[in-house]
């Protein structure tokens, strides 16, 4: 934010500071999930509700990914079923087995060699019904990724950034759209250091928006080093309340700090 004039009365010890509206919440607006945007509801300046359309993402990619997933439940339960045919018929042929070796007629290590492939075939069965949950759970993380395809605004705010056009690759984590919170509204000031010593945290102070017509009485919440040291100025942050008329972020205002 540019240095911000300020000005002393001269019939008062009053400091009267040039200020901004902004928003003391602003968020960065993202996908989830990588993919084609489909259409973007929103342009800047826009004035959003919580739960507004803001963009779309194709669903082809996960259309493929529940395809695929889908195949993968189908691939475990038919291994499933032929493990658990084949142990049922290894279980027949060692109880077979077992009672011709009580009459002498096969060897043991004839028996035991059965047990073992009757014991693996068990083995693979218990393995292919695990993969059969693993596939299931799986898809459901897939099919979860719906939900996240269409983004919503998370609040009442503006749209003051956007980053993003139907067509373009929408990538997880990086930011789309910036909205700017109206409920959490604050004005900004720059002070010179000089005047540091004449303000304090908790200080009444007058606030004055022209544009909408706003006076408003508020308290200074912070001061805040500018992030050029070269001006020698803190930034002042207070509270404002217009009861009747609707601040936006980007608002000219004015702020009258009196006498402690």
């Amino acid at each position: 934010m540019p240095f911000l004039a300020f000005s002393i009365s001269a019939s008062s010890a009053d400091l009267t500071l040039s200020a901004s509206v902004v928003s003391d919440n602003e968020k960065s607006i993202t996908s989830r999930y990588m993919g084609y945007v489909k259409e973007v509801r929103v342009k800047e300046g826009d004035v959003v509700k919580k739960g507004d359309l803001l963009y779309s993402i194709d669903s082809k990619e996960i259309d493929t990914a529940l395809a695929q997933s889908d195949l993968a439940i189908a691939q475990a339960e038919l291994s499933y079923q032929m493990y658990q045919s084949q142990y049922a018929n290894a279980k027949l042929n060692v109880e077979r087995h077992q009672r011709l070796f009580a009459k002498d007629m096969v060897s043991k290590a004839e028996v035991e060699n059965l047990e073992l492939s009757a014991s693996n075939l068990k083995a693979m069965s218990e393995i292919a019904q695990k993969q059969i949950a693993q596939a299931k759970q799986k898809r459901q993380e897939v099919h979860n990724q719906y939900r996240y395809l269409d983004i919503k605004a998370p609040n009442d705010g503006v749209v003051i950034a956007k980053h993003i056009e139907a067509g373009e690759m929408a990538l997880a984590g990086v930011p789309a759209l910036v909205l700017s919170d109206i409920t959490h509204l604050k004005i900004v000031a720059e002070i010179a250091e000089s005047y540091l010593g004449t303000i304090q945290i908790g200080q009444n102070v007058r606030v004055d928006i022209p544009s909408i017509g706003c006076k408003s009485e508020g308290k200074i919440e912070a001061i805040v080093p500018s992030s050029n040291p070269m001006t020698h100025a803190f930034k002042l942050k207070t509270s404002f309340t217009c009861h009747e008329a609707r601040a936006y972020p980007g608002m000219y205002a004015t702020i009258v700090v009196g006498e402690r």
